[in-house]
């Protein structure tokens, strides 16, 4: 059950059938049999229980995501909601009256209510947003996160963006409100300038994991901007995971006992902003300037996948944040590894039509791919990049398309799904593919010739390009053509 109604006096009705139109099931359970037959008359499914009993409540609603308790302004009201109380311990409680209660009738409720309104026709929107889909989405987040015992680990993706660093710190401040020890955590390394100077300027606190960390030694996993362990990240696949926030549409189902999945928004770092302010957590200027600039890169300038949240979230945070420490990080100085990665990209580059495709060889860091897929992206005449790059045991992607009709995400999914991990976005994804057995006999210049072929060809293949050549070497392996 998401929502639980108790009592539901006359002055609460209309707010009880508003709520009845949000999404999610609603229960409402009275001890009238009369008051129960006008409820049903508007739709709502309603039974006769007594509402002051904890043990028939349980037995007749079960689980509830959060309970309301709209009683009469007398002292049943107490009773009913020491009954919620008692039945839903760990359960967000609002309660409200259609009238004003007696001060000692009100004392009585707010002893145990988590929430108590008067006058309820003045707040029926708050109310509304406090127990209706979004509020009922916070309330569950903070149900999970109260079971979770011992440490909680927020596990950002693979060298993380920052929008994943944002995310993780935004998300260990509520586990953090919630009572729950938390630390944001992330696999491989902060190698790009910008996202390190995120972290030191801002003074983040996040752990780096290696692949010897047993995650049984923590009492929770969560992860943010990315869905399933194993997948860019260095989780096994089979982890149990408690809580996942992420705006990536899922290539198949996701599991845990929270789950948020919201497509529809450019950023994470909006989700947990919006958790943050419902909550009433305060968002001091690094948070703010944190999920800020999150959401700020992961839009790409408010250009790519912007939603009206990006936009409220962002004004809602840009009074807190440090402006100055935000253009500092926006302005970083470049490593030299990172001018010679663009520049091997530039050289090696193969165009077809508008698409462009190179291999920069080995890589030490990963994250100077995108920004050279960004770079490349600038040129004349180009309106698709792709870059790779590869280590001993790993080849990685990153490409960029301003292409309307090219779905990038999709397209890698296609090429390279089936051999290693892919996704992303339309304009934005990237690719991971084990190298496996392909090189062990092959020198560098082999390897890279077989790496840069194969990837080419695949590639251009999913965007609907012949290149010159078919590849004839390990075609097994890589599902080439033989």
């Amino acid at each position: 059950m998401d929502r639980l109604v108790l009592g539901c006096a006359p002055g609460t009705r209309q707010f009880v059938e508003q709520l009845a139109e949000q999404p999610a099931s609603l229960l409402v359970l009275v001890g009238d049999e009369a008051r129960a037959d006008t409820l049903r008359d508007s739709g709502i499914d309603t039974r006769v229980v007594d509402p002051t009993d904890p043990a028939a409540i349980r037995t007749v609603a079960g689980d509830a995501a959060s309970v309301v308790v709209a009683p009469e302004a007398s002292p049943e009201a107490a009773a009913i909601a020491d009954a919620a109380r008692s039945a839903y311990p760990d359960t967000f409680l609002l309660a409200c009256f259609g009238r004003q209660p007696s001060e000692p009738v009100r004392s009585e409720v707010a002893a145990v209510a988590d929430r108590v309104v008067d006058g309820l026709a003045e707040t029926r929107d708050k109310l509304l947003a406090a127990v209706g889909e979004g509020g009922l989405r916070t309330r569950k987040l903070q149900h999970v996160l109260r079971t979770i015992d011992g440490p909680l680990a927020v596990v950002a993706h693979d060298n993380p963006d920052p929008d994943a660093i944002g995310s993780a710190i935004g998300l260990k401040r509520i586990a953090e409100a919630a009572g729950v020890e938390a630390t944001a955590c992330y696999y491989g390394d902060i190698n790009h300038q910008e996202n390190r100077a995120l972290v030191n300027l801002l003074e983040f606190d996040l752990r780096s994991l290696d692949a010897d960390c047993d995650p049984s030694s923590f009492g929770g996993i969560a992860l943010v901007d990315h869905s399933r362990p194993g997948a860019n990240d260095g989780l096994p696949p089979e982890a149990d995971i408690d809580i996942v926030i992420d705006h990536h549409p899922p290539r198949q189902p996701i599991q845990a006992r929270f789950v948020d999945l919201r497509s529809d928004v450019g950023a994470t770092c909006t989700l947990v902003a919006g958790y943050l302010r419902e909550l009433g957590i305060p968002i001091d200027e690094n948070l703010a300037s944190g999920l800020l600039y999150g959401i700020w890169t992961d839009t790409q300038s408010f250009s790519r996948g912007v939603a009206r949240a990006d936009f409220e979230a962002a004004a809602a945070l840009i009074e807190t944040a440090d402006r100055e420490a935000l253009q500092r990080i926006e302005s970083p100085s470049v490593t030299a590894g990172t001018l010679e990665t663009v520049q091997r990209a530039i050289s090696n580059r193969t165009v077809r039509d508008d698409v462009l495709v190179t291999c920069v060889g080995q890589v030490s860091d990963r994250d100077a791919l995108s920004q050279a897929a960004d770079k490349l992206l600038n040129m004349q005449d180009i309106s698709t990049t792709l870059v790779c790059g590869y280590t001993d045991e790993t080849v990685f992607i990153s490409a960029r398309a301003r292409a309307a009709d090219l779905d990038l995400g999709e397209t890698l999914r296609e090429a390279f799904g089936q051999i290693g991990s892919a996704g992303g976005h339309a304009d934005m994804a990237g690719a991971q593919i084990p190298v496996g057995i392909l090189l062990d006999d092959a020198d560098e210049r082999e390897r890279r010739s077989v790496i840069e072929d194969v990837i080419t060809e695949r590639f251009f293949e999913a965007v609907g390009m012949t290149p010159d050549y078919v590849p004839f070497v390990y075609a097994d392996t890589f599902g080439g053509v033989e």
